[in-house]
């Protein structure tokens, strides 16, 4: 991490060689022991973008759970007519991925800047495995990426590329919440608003059904790999709960008793997350260069850990906001974006590696995810602290050291000028 801000030929290198060994895993070449992560794109996908095709959205498959713009992403493959559907979908991929990566370049050679953003994005996207290229999350973390790095100077353009992430997968929306009060946020906000109006309302009236994903949540369970699950998963280990797993809403769930208990308290956990940023927001004295995306990742990692479903994907969105915050060499969110790091490599383990290990709620699974979920946790708490300590504790202690230097002086011409009287 020391050497970002050297040569750009280590960097690219080391970009072409891993993502070549990552095609080779998507492309079926090689092979990960696990289940095939790449048959969500050759089925699921593929059986989404027939349907889109027809000119409506997936109404009657509960497993579509995305906003509406999340269609421009499973039509994309149809820019490459050329290809079979899943290659190029796994070619689009690997240009978003090549456009997160350029756009890191450049921002890091840049005056205040380096490129340890780079760095992170070089090595933490293949740390999950074939799963990058075979999900459209790397396309959402590709525009969010993209938002934060204008936001600084450009908050209309921020504004509205995070309007667009939030149609295309809901948590871009959390890039707003460190914009600086006063001209930025007057700019940012309005600016989401309305590309965010105008991407839905071209999706309602494009095709029935833009809103069905809104329904399709109501009755899941607690995801096997979430935070909570950890209760359900002890529990089995010690032969102390008679629920069941099985693949439910899209996803490999806990269902059965204290399951409902659970997910609630996960939604809990979440509000009061969201309670914590609104309270920082209120607090903070200084919104400085590196607030923006520091304010960003903060909030994504407590969305992301508080979830009651955290899908492998869900790390690429850490990864890249993790990039963005290490552009600017005054931010402190180096050590949670390690811990980041070595969570996305954990969860490559636990899926699709030992998967079956997760399932079945063994040692080995367990251990998996009370590291990986560990790691999360401290991640969180880590940012948060960064965050409070930078915009609310160091400015107001800032303030009393300055309010303390000036009582002195204060009292010195005081005294000078009862002197110069009493004389």
């Amino acid at each position: 991490m020391k050497h970002t801000s050297g040569s750009r030929l280590p960097l690219a290198a080391v970009w072409l060689l891993s993502r070549a060994v990552l095609l080779l895993y998507t492309f079926r070449i090689v092979f990960v022991p696990g289940p095939d992560v790449t048959t969500d794109v050759s089925v699921i996908y593929h059986n989404w973008y027939q349907v889109l095709s027809a000119g409506t959205y997936p109404l009657d498959d509960v497993t579509w759970q995305y906003p509406p713009a999340a269609a421009f992403a499973i039509l994309s493959p149809g820019l490459l007519p050329f290809l079979e559907y899943a290659h190029a979908f796994f070619v689009l991929a690997l240009i978003c991925d090549a456009a997160v990566f350029g756009l890191l370049m450049y921002a890091g050679g840049r005056p205040g800047k380096c490129r340890a953003g780079a760095w992170v994005w070089v090595i933490g996207l293949p740390l999950l495995g074939p799963t990058a290229y075979a999900r459209y999350d790397v396309m959402v973390t590709a525009v969010a990426v993209a938002a934060l790095l204008a936001g600084v100077s450009n908050p209309r353009t921020m504004g509205t590329l995070a309007g667009v992430g939030a149609l295309l997968k809901v948590w871009p929306v959390l890039l707003l919440v460190g914009t600086a009060r006063g001209r930025v946020t007057r700019r940012a906000w309005p600016a989401a608003a309305a590309s965010g109006a105008a991407v839905l309302l071209a999706c309602v009236v494009a095709a029935p059904g833009a809103l069905a994903f809104l329904t399709f949540q109501r009755d899941r369970g607690t995801e096997v790999e979430s935070l909570g699950s950890l209760v359900f998963h002890v529990a089995r280990f010690f032969g102390a709960w008679e629920g069941e797993v099985r693949l439910n809403y899209g996803s490999v769930e806990f269902l059965g008793p204290y399951v409902p208990l659970v997910s609630r308290a996960a939604m809990v956990l979440t509000l009061l997350a969201f309670a914590w940023l609104l309270l920082w927001r209120l607090r903070a004295r200084e919104f400085g260069t590196t607030t923006l995306g520091d304010a960003a990742f903060t909030a994504v990692l407590l969305f992301t850990t508080t979830s009651r479903v955290i899908s492998p994907q869900y790390m690429l969105w850490l990864v890249g906001l993790a990039s963005v915050c290490l552009v600017w060499r005054a931010s402190r969110m180096r050590p949670a974006a390690i811990l980041v790091l070595v969570a996305t490599g954990v969860t490559l383990l636990e899926f699709p590696i030992w998967f079956s290990h997760v399932v079945a709620s063994d040692g080995l699974g367990l251990t998996l995810l009370l590291v990986r979920n560990g790691l999360l946790v401290a991640a969180s708490l880590m940012a948060c602290r960064q965050l409070w300590l930078q915009t609310v504790t160091e400015p107001r202690l800032r303030e009393a050291a300055g309010a303390a230097g000036r009582v002195p002086a204060q009292a010195t011409a005081a005294q000078r000028d009862g002197a110069l009287l009493n004389s």
